[in-house]
This record gives structure tokens, C-alpha cells and sequence, in this order.
């Protein structure tokens, strides 16, 4: 049975940090519902969902996928870009310890969140932005590469993180909005999507994708190709630069 590693929203959500988008007024309590209808899609399709300990002290500590990412059955538990986020990793490794998810450390002086790391097959596209640097790139490398990885390194300076500007559909095709991405040329299948909030995707199978449900051009443009599309809504959550993906790790080993 998959699982799913989560963390409940803080009621401090709306201090998150921005880099690239203005501050707007946060509904905390609508987050809190959205991240729970967001926690069902997973739970109707049989997943296991483990909770991390709450970390109300840090406004950002939902979006749990910056903090850690699968690799097969090996977590390699990030430093993030972000001193204010740098305390939410104690409470991670806490729940990976009790799920009996073995893992490895990113170290200082290396950063990295792992909102800029997108797996497509065997290869690790890793994004170089404010939050991941050369160091943190070169230690994935090094835990990864005697497992058959292949880290590639890629520009990123009009969005957060690599994944608020490009994801993958199950087939491996990368997607992205254009205007947000610094070098579609990059990736070996490339296809642009019409709206901004249509560039993220979390692959639930090999016919089904989640993606935000305020892109429903992008919604359609999947549908056509045959993929099943499950919509929700993360409005509160895009405010401060959050996308389907990062609201959670899957474990899929």
C-alpha cells in the first residue's frame, strides 16, 4: 500500500515566506479545508496516511515536500534554502524513523528543498535556485549515483522552486507554462500548458494525475491524451507560491 507523509497547515500559514509573488490575504481556515479535501483524494484511493507531528511554529511546515523525497525505499532528508525552515526537520525524521523509512542527510553548507527536485524515470532533475545550491546538488549526487540515479542540474530563476514550473505527466512528457520556465529546452519531451497553476501534477498511477483545479484548460489538454485528471482546490496554498506537489511525500516502495 502506498503512503503518504503529510503535515498539517499551521494557523500562521499566511506568514509563509514569497520570494517571486506579492503578499495577499490567507484564509487560514479555508486552507486548513482545503488541505483536507486535498488529504482524501489519497485516502479514497487507498493510501496510508501518516501525519507528521504538528509544527505550528513554522508557517510553512505544510509544505512538507521541501523537507524530504523519496527515492525508491531511501529518504534523503534536505536542508532547506530557508533558515526559517530549518526547524521543521527534526519532526520529519521523527516520522520517517517510526514509519521505518531508512534515509540520509543533506549537510551544511549544502541547501536543498526538495520543491526543486523532479524524478522522471531514472534521471533527478534538480533546479539551482535561491533555496537549493551547487553544494546540496553535488551531495544528492553523491548519495544517489551508486544507487543508478543521474542528477542533472537545471536553471531556475523565474519561479520558487523547479516544480512551481515544471512537472511530469506518467509517460515522462515534462509540462510547463512557458513564460515560467528559463530553458524548456532542457528536457527530452517538452509540452507547454495555458495556465500557470496547470504546470504542477502529482502522478497517482500510470492514467491518473491531481492536479489544482484552477487550470481547467490545462484539465482538458490532459484529459484528451487519455489520462484520467482529478481536480482540487489549493488556492490558499498557491497564494504562497504551493502547488499540489508539495503538500506532501509519496512513498510509493
Amino acid at each position: 500500500m502506498p503512503r503518504l507523509l503529510v503535515r498539517r497547515p499551521s494557523p500562521r500559514l499566511a506568514e509563509g515566506e514569497l520570494t517571486h509573488i506579492e503578499r495577499v490575504p490567507v484564509d487560514a481556515d479555508l486552507a486548513r479545508e482545503q488541505w483536507e479535501r486535498y488529504v482524501d483524494v489519497y485516502r479514497a484511493r487507498g493510501w496510508d496516511v501518516i501525519d507528521i507531528a504538528a509544527a505550528d511554529e513554522h508557517a510553512d511546515g505544510v509544505f512538507v515536500e521541501d523537507t524530504v523525497v523519496m527515492f525508491g525505499d531511501i529518504a534523503v532528508v534536505t536542508r532547506p534554502g530557508a533558515d526559517s525552515r530549518r526547524g521543521e526537520i527534526d519532526t520529519v525524521r521523527e516520522a520517517l524513523e517510526d514509519a521505518g523509512i531508512p534515509s540520509v542527510q543533506i549537510a551544511q553548507p549544502g541547501t536543498l528543498d526538495g520543491g526543486d527536485v523532479l524524478k522522471v524515470g531514472r534521471t533527478v532533475y534538480v533546479g539551482r535556485t535561491l533555496r537549493t545550491n551547487d553544494d546540496g546538488i553535488e551531495q544528492l549526487r553523491a548519495h544517489l549515483a551508486p544507487r543508478g540515479w543521474e542528477v542533472v542540474a537545471v536553471p531556475v530563476t523565474k519561479v520558487l522552486h523547479l516544480k512551481s514550473g515544471v512537472t511530469a505527466l506518467p509517460d515522462g512528457t515534462i509540462i510547463g507554462y512557458e513564460p515560467l520556465v528559463d530553458d524548456p529546452g532542457v528536457y527530452p519531451s517538452f509540452l507547454g500548458v495555458p495556465e500557470e497553476h496547470g504546470t504542477a501534477v502529482v502522478v497517482l498511477d500510470d492514467a491518473t494525475v491531481l492536479m489544482s483545479s484552477d487550470a481547467p484548460e490545462t484539465a482538458q489538454l490532459f484529459r484528451d491524451r487519455g489520462l484520467e485528471v482529478i481536480t482540487t482546490p489549493i488556492s490558499e496554498f498557491e497564494k504562497l507560491e504551493g502547488c499540489v506537489t508539495c503538500l506532501s511525500v509519496r512513498v510509493r516502495a
